[in-house]
Formats: C-alpha cells, sequence, structure tokens
C-alpha cells in the first residue's frame, strides 16, 4: 500500500495483490454467507454453492460488477476452483474409472458433437451469428467459459463475442444447476446415476459441483469424473479445431492450455483410494473443498448480467438453449438405461 500526503489530504492505493486479495476475501465473504443460509430450514435444500451462484447474480444486476477486485475475483473463479476440484479427488474410489471411465469418455464425446451440431444447425436455420454460436456449442459440450477461452484465439474471435458467450454460458448453466438441484428428488436415478447426468450435461466443471453437491459427496466426485472426462477432451478438440484452420489457411498457431487439475485430480483420487487416510481427514478435506467451491461460484454468478442479452445475440442464446436441452435430454435417457 502507498500512503501520499497532497493538501493535508491523505490518499491511499493498493497495489495489484490488493486487489487479488480483496476480491479473494470478497468471494470468501459471499461464500460464508451461502454457506450459513444453507444451513437455515427450506432454503438450505438446495446447497450452499447454488445459494452463492444466487447471492452473485442478485449482486451483480443490482448494485454491478466490482470492477476494483476483478483480478481476485477471476483468481478465485479460476485457480481456486481448480485446487477445489483437485481436493475433491480424494472422494473418488479409483475403483469407479476402471469400471467407467471409458464409457464416459465416449458419452463426454456424444454431448460434444450433439452440443455443436445443434447449435450450429438451429442458428444456421434462424441466421444467427456463425461466430458467437460456434463458442457457445463449444461451451455447451465441453467446459464452459474454459473452452471458450481456449477455443477464441484459436478462431480468431472478436473479444466482444468471446465476453458475450461467457456471460450467457454462466446464465444458461446457472439456470440448469438451481433446475437439476429443484428437480432431484423427483427422477428415476440413483444419486450416483444423477450425478453422472449432471457431469454429462451441464456446462462448467462449476455447474456440475454445485448441481450434484446435494447427492453427497461420493455422487459428487462421481460426476465430478464425468464433468472431467469432458474437460480432457477439450484438448484433442482444440488441436483438431487448430488443425482444420490451418488446412484452410489460418496461420493462427495459438497453444491449447492443459488442464493440469486433471492431472491433480486423478492424483488425489489415487492417493484417497489406495492410501489409509482417517476418515476425519477426508471429511475435513471434503469440507474445505465444498467452501472453496462456493466461493468459486460467485466468481461465476458475476459474470451474469441480465442487460447484455439483447436482440442481436438472441438467436445464438435461442439456438445453444435448445441445444442444452436436447444435450440434458438425450445424456439423461443414456444414464437412466445404461
Amino acid at each position: 500500500m502507498n500512503i501520499q500526503i497532497k493538501n493535508n489530504t491523505v490518499s491511499c492505493s493498493f497495489g495489484n495483490n490488493a486487489n487479488y486479495i480483496l476480491g479473494i476475501l470478497f468471494t470468501l465473504m459471499i461464500s460464508m454467507l451461502g454457506t450459513f443460509l444453507a444451513n437455515l430450514p427450506v432454503i438450505g435444500k438446495i446447497g450452499p454453492m447454488i445459494i452463492s451462484i444466487i447471492i452473485a447474480v442478485v449482486y451483480r444486476n443490482v448494485i454491478g460488477y466490482p470492477e476494483l477486485i476483478r483480478k481476485g475475483i477471476t483468481f478465485t473463479s479460476q485457480h481456486i476452483l481448480r485446487f477445489a476440484i483437485i481436493l475433491y479427488g480424494f472422494k473418488l474410489n479409483m475403483d469407479v474409472i476402471i469400471h467407467q471411465g471409458a464409457g464416459l469418455l465416449l458419452r463426454g464425446s456424444l454431448t460434444i458433437v450433439i452440443a455443436i451440431m445443434v447449435t450450429m444447425i438451429i442458428s444456421y436455420l434462424l441466421h444467427g451469428e456463425k461466430q458467437l454460436s460456434l463458442l457457445l456449442g463449444i461451451g455447451t459440450g465441453i467446459c464452459g467459459a474454459a473452452a471458450i477461452a481456449a477455443a477464441a484465439p484459436i478462431l480468431d474471435a472478436d473479444q466482444k463475442d468471446t465476453a458475450i458467450s461467457v456471460g450467457i454460458i454462466a446464465l444458461i448453466g446457472t439456470i440448469f444447476t438451481i433446475l437439476y438441484s429443484i428437480i432431484m428428488p423427483y427422477l428415476p436415478l440413483s444419486l450416483e446415476q444423477y450425478a453422472i447426468w449432471s457431469g454429462l450435461s451441464l456446462h462448467e466443471i462449476a455447474h456440475v459441483a454445485a448441481a450434484a453437491s446435494p447427492a453427497g459427496n461420493s455422487a459428487l466426485a462421481v460426476g465430478l469424473l464425468a464433468k472431467l472426462c469432458r474437460v480432457f477432451l477439450l484438448i484433442p478438440f482444440c488441436f483438431g479445431l487448430s488443425l482444420f484452420i490451418r488446412i484452410k489457411g489460418n496461420k493462427n498457431k495459438t497453444k491449447v492450455p492443459m488442464p493440469w487439475f486433471l492431472l491433480g485430480f486423478i492424483a488425489t483420487s489415487l492417493i484417497g483410494t489406495y492410501l489409509p487416510i482417517p476418515q476425519n481427514v477426508l471429511q475435513n478435506v471434503s469440507v474445505i473443498a465444498t467452501y472453496l467451491l462456493a466461493a468459486a461460484m460467485v466468481g461465476l454468478g458475476l459474470n451474469v448480467q441480465f442487460s447484455s442479452l439483447n436482440t442481436r445475440i438472441f438467436k445464438s442464446l435461442l439456438s445453444m438453449t435448445i441445444a442444452s436441452i436436447l444435450v440434458s435430454g438425450i445424456s439423461f435417457l443414456i444414464t437412466y438405461i445404461c
């Protein structure tokens, strides 16, 4: 912090570190509020993560985005989120991966194909914006904002389209997450099947974590595995997309970031499965992970701005919404049958 005295007035200016710290503390405070409200009757049934998202969405659309601490909020929604996912790996039994991992990869691939194809076809029929629709299809099929961020430079996408598509993904994904949590008790699915369905169909990792958390920690870990199979597919998809663009004559050689937290999730899963770790330690780790994930929800919810949904993007939004419904329905049927 720098302190300056000018004209008998004391002014304080914080450096970049303070922006990070204040932003992180902001998300943690809302997460704390969400956790507190989750212990109350009725409202507590939807869990601290979804409550945190709702608080953040209301804050953004009533008060606005706290720009001064954006860096810290972004850090929470990106890096702390991934750290929390790594911690959740301790609750995953690797025997489940051995029996279901390959199948989940296959189902995840189907999700990607359906999401992109349906979004683009409907957008074409409605005369929507091609690039924006493609970004939304990629985000719907793979892993939300992270997939959009990885694909945008390869496509040389307009920054405004990229920002809008991220906001739409956050909005629609949040709505689906809340709906999933509400209908969960009435579905003909086991808790594990429900979590897998969430992992195969919801947009963001954070959305899957929020929707699957009411099913319990074991089911949540399996749901995250299903989602992380889709995240893993981001790598071959982006390399294939880059190759396709180069074949068409684009010289963009942007590198695709590797989701290293996927390896961390697998590592903690192995440790939790095969090493004799006391249950109370695993329980404490689970509580910390849930709290950190709720903080990450805040960063996600703050990206939802209702006023940005204007006429220009309505057709792309409609295309992506229809694709999301079809992905959800087909994933549900596959999960229920299999």
